[in-house]
């Protein structure tokens, strides 16, 4: 039962500064290999698209089903700015609640 006991602070310590002197031989000892190259993040714009573009509205009036998640993947934008963008479609009438909770509100597109 009992296992292995709990370091205290100058063992735990100890025990880091080996380490770290163990990497840092072993990193010395290979030389610095390249690895593959870093995917670069993406920017996210906070500004939603424009509610009142007709092309926008056009292309939102296609998808099935909106959600905040799939707004922002198709436009880039946050998920915050999506909420927004969908609250105005809907006050214009472009689309309608379907379903809604306390995480995720469901809209649809009006005919």
């Amino acid at each position: 039962m009992g296992g292995k006991k709990k370091l205290g602070l100058k063992q735990m310590e100890r025990q880091q500064g080996k380490e770290n002197e163990a990497k840092e031989a072993k990193e010395k000892k290979e030389g610095k290999k390249a690895g593959p190259p870093k995917e670069r993040k993406t920017t996210v714009n906070v500004i939603p698209p424009d509610a009142k573009n007709d092309k926008i509205v056009a292309e939102i009036k296609k998808m099935p089903v909106l959600t905040p998640y799939s707004v922002s993947t198709k436009y880039n934008v946050r998920v915050s700015a999506a909420k927004q963008f969908l609250a105005q479609l809907e006050q214009n009438g472009a689309v309608e609640l379907v379903s809604s909770s306390h995480n995720v509100k469901v809209y649809k597109p009006c005919a």
